[in-house]
């Protein structure tokens, strides 16, 4: 079964499936061994991690789909991609789906942002294209998808410039257009996200980064008001970021690691996460001349 259909079976099982966001291979093994069925790339992280930036549209599709690429290739779970505004106007879209298709993702999100775009969670307005110029915009990915359960995911950040009611109904139209996913992106939490799911029929994602308000809603809430798929771009990153900054400061300061001994993996666990018994295990089977 492709991963598009993979997911597209847990989507319509009804419950709600949560994705954790990552930003390489490495992440992604962990989330799949930790029993997440699908697992989501989120550009914040692959802005901060590649580039060293914050995700204000720095990141090119190919580098993106690069990535994203090699983090498909490492796991046997679905994974989803932030696609930012899609790279362009709507002839970019087409490549841009055939890109992530052809580098067996699951599916991606592509938002009405006007370009360069920004983080939905920083402070300030986040403006819009006109709705004709988004419309136009899936209509061309839905168009480009060779596989029809590649999923196109369709989000808004009209929220914050034109105000909720205003976001709903683009959510709704592009609903009506035929996308898979919509999400309606707010950063306030109960209120705003039952509302959009009692007006927004088909399955919704909810982005659950902890600097919005939306991760403290709890997911059977969730699941009733009809969100599908649930991702968690800031789980892993902020994760990190704080573990290693601990780490390297006591280093620092100690001019010695033995003090985080308990605060690591040991080689052997490490190696687990690769995979190198299996590697092991091809290398006994095929290798020769040793």
């Amino acid at each position: 079964m492709n991963r598009g259909a993979q997911l597209r079976r847990l989507i319509d099982k009804g419950g709600i499936v949560m994705a954790p966001g990552v930003y390489d291979a490495f992440c992604a093994r962990m989330v799949e061994q930790a029993g997440f069925e699908a697992v989501s790339v989120t550009g914040n992280g692959v802005s901060a991690s590649m580039l060293g930036k914050p995700d204000v549209g720095l990141l090119t599709m190919t580098e993106v789909v690069d990535n994203a690429r090699r983090i498909a290739s490492a796991v046997d779970i679905p994974v989803v991609c932030d696609a930012d505004t899609g790279y362009g106007n709507a002839v970019n879209v087409i490549r841009t789906v055939q890109e992530f298709e052809a580098a067996g993702i699951a599916g991606i999100s592509i938002e009405d942002q006007v370009s360069p775009k920004r983080c939905g969670h920083m402070a300030g307005p986040r403006r819009v294209i006109p709705l004709e110029e988004m419309l136009g915009k899936l209509e061309a990915a839905l168009w480009a998808r060779k596989n029809p359960d590649f999923l196109i995911t369709a989000r808004t950040d009209a929220a914050k410039s034109e105000g909720l009611d205003a976001a709903i109904l683009r959510g709704r139209a592009y609903a009506e257009l035929g996308v898979d996913i919509v999400n309606v992106h707010v950063v306030e939490g109960r209120e705003s996200l039952k509302k959009i799911g009692e007006s927004i029929s088909v399955p919704l994602k909810v982005n659950m980064d902890e600097a919005g308000e939306a991760a403290t809603v709890p997911l059977e809430d969730l699941e009733a008001m009809g969100y599908r798929l649930a991702t968690y771009p800031g789980t892993v990153r902020y994760t990190v970021a704080w573990a290693v900054r601990g780490a390297l400061a006591e280093l620092f300061s100690t001019r010695s690691a033995q003090g985080l001994a308990d605060k690591m993996v040991s080689f052997q666990e490490y190696n687990s996460i690769l995979g190198l018994k299996v590697i092991q295990e091809q290398d006994d089977r095929f290798g020769r001349g040793k």
